[in-house]
Parts: structure tokens; sequence; C-alpha cells
């Protein structure tokens, strides 16, 4: 028997960091993505295969279940000797299913082993998911709860497995130790005028967050202003007013971290807009701007530049 689970990468375009604190904020689910695979083995084993867009083997591994059936005292010793042991990318994966297993007992828990491969069809330096689609993914296979799971393993908002599991843009906010997800309707008429470039480095969001938190600052203000920019932010119509609001943002998030915006930084010259995704630095940022748009970041040696309709699903 062959199973597959699918999760969708993400984009948060207002609400970075400030999401963690309960703002309302705006995601919105990407076309790449990130699948698994699972077929099962007659050897008690569990036989990890990841491929990145080319298809081309970027990790492998190979675990004994024996790791994940039993929890006596002897085997738990085992697994920290193994997660001690291993390199950085076998360990993660190793909690994540050890969590999975503590969440749902009955996962991996037969006699037969497993084969799993899992597909990004996007770079994995891109930042559109790579470990939130992962999670979701096994969360999917060893019948959990993803944001449970998430909070077991990587933390954060939550946004990103929102996003896996939705197929339209999302409002989304932390609510009472909960989530409150909406799928809305985001077609401007500008939409042509909106691309998505990334900065040619992959930036590590938990040192963002970490930035964040360590910031002396109006909590309550910041999260009211946010949110209030991402109500109007969805309902725009006019491209004049979207800049202003991707502008605002900007600067408030920079006031916030005293960090440089990245037009200020990188790109003075452009004639449009640009806002920050994510964990500032690096990743994807929006341009806004027109049909020449591409042309000028490439001109830059900035070649990834995505338009809206091509990255959004």
């Amino acid at each position: 028997m062959t199973q597959r689970f699918y999760s969708n990468g993400k984009l948060l375009l207002t609400g970075e960091y400030a999401v963690l604190d309960g703002a309302l904020s705006f995601a919105l689910p990407t076309r790449y993505g990130q699948d698994l695979t699972v077929k099962e083995l007659d050897s008690p084993r569990l036989l990890w295969t990841s491929l990145d867009e080319k298809g081309e083997i970027w990790f492998h591994t190979s675990l004994q279940l024996e790791l994940f059936r039993t929890t006596d005292i002897e085997i738990a010793n085992e697994q920290e000797n193994h997660l001690a042991s291993t390199d950085k990318v076998s360990k993660m994966l190793l909690k994540i299913l050890l969590e999975a297993k503590k969440l749902n007992p009955n996962f991996l828990n037969g006699k037969k082993g497993y084969e799993v491969h899992t597909n990004l069809s996007f770079p994995r330096d891109w930042g559109l998911g790579s470990s939130s689609t992962l999670i979701n993914n096994v969360a999917q296979w060893a019948n959990v709860d993803p944001f449970v799971l998430l909070s077991k393993t990587f933390n954060g908002s939550g946004y990103d497995i929102a996003c896996a599991q939705h197929n339209h843009p999302i409002i989304y906010q932390i609510k009472n130790k909960g989530q409150f997800i909406k799928e809305i309707d985001f077609n401007p008429p500008f939409k042509d005028a909106l691309f998505f470039v990334h900065l040619n480095r992959k930036q590590n969001s938990r040192e963002g967050i970490t930035r964040y938190k360590e910031q002396e600052f109006d909590k309550e203000s910041l999260i009211l202003k946010i949110s209030e920019l991402t109500e109007e932010c969805i309902r725009c119509t006019e491209i004049t007013r979207f800049k202003e609001l991707m502008n605002t943002h900007e600067l408030l998030l920079a006031d916030t971290l005293n960090l440089t915006p990245v037009k200020e930084k990188l790109f003075p010259d452009f004639e449009g807009s640009l806002k920050s995704l994510g964990a500032w630095g690096g990743d994807f940022v929006l341009a806004i701007g027109d049909t020449k748009t591409p042309e000028y970041f490439i001109s830059k040696g900035y070649k990834t530049v995505i338009p809206f309709a091509e990255m959004i699903l």
C-alpha cells in the first residue's frame, strides 16, 4: 500500500513577527510545496529519502523502527544516543517522528517498515516552508494535530501550517491558544504589478524571532496597527493605496526591529515599493512595480523574480 500526502508552501504578506503575539495576519499559500509518499516494507526499518526540486537526493537515512516501538528506559537512552550522534537533519527528522509517536502511540507501531520519499517542488533556500510542509505531511501520516506537532518541534506561529492546508489566501490569528483561520478572496486588479524577488540567501527565522523578542516596544500598539493594516490590505483595490500600506508596514517593523528596510538597504533606486516577507534579511521580498520590474532586479543580480500569478494559489 502506498500513501501520499501533500502540503503547500507559504508566504506571509502582513504580520511577520507580530503574528506570534496575536496580530491579524495575511498569508498566501504557494503553488510550490512538498509531498511525502509512504510504502510498506517487509523489514522493520524506516528508509527515508528526500529529493530536491531537480529530483536529486539531498538527504537519506535508515532508522530501525525499534527506536519508536517502546518507551522503556533502555530504548529511550538509545534514542538519546542516536540523537546525539547524528547529523543536524537526521536529528531533526528523528525528533519530529518521536514527537509524532508521543502524540499517537499507534504511529510506527506495526510489524512492517516503511520506505518514505519527500519531494520538494522549490529550491530549499527559497524559504517557502520546507520544514512546515514536512511537519504537516508527517502529521497527516501519523494522524496527529500538525499545530501541536509544530509546537513540539520548530515552534512558531503556525501560519505556515495553515497555508500548508489551504488552497486560498488566508487571514490568520493566534487566539486563546488556538488558531483563527479564514480563507479570503484576494484578486486585486493590480496583481500583475506584484512580484516576489528572492534575495539570494536563506534567513533563519528562529534567529529573527529571537531578535524580535529581545526588542522593547509597545506590543499592544504594534498588534493593533498590524491588524488594521491587514484588514485594509485584503480589501484594497487601488495600487497606490496598496503601496502605502506595504510601506507603512515595512517602516513599522523596521522601527520595532531596529533594522534598515530592504529598499533603503539594497535597492534605493527602485522606483516601486518593496515589502519584506517573513524573516527579515533573506528569502523573498514583495516588489510592487510594473512590467520592467523583473528586468531591474535581474540587472542587479537577483535572478529569481516570480510574478504573483505564478507563485500564489
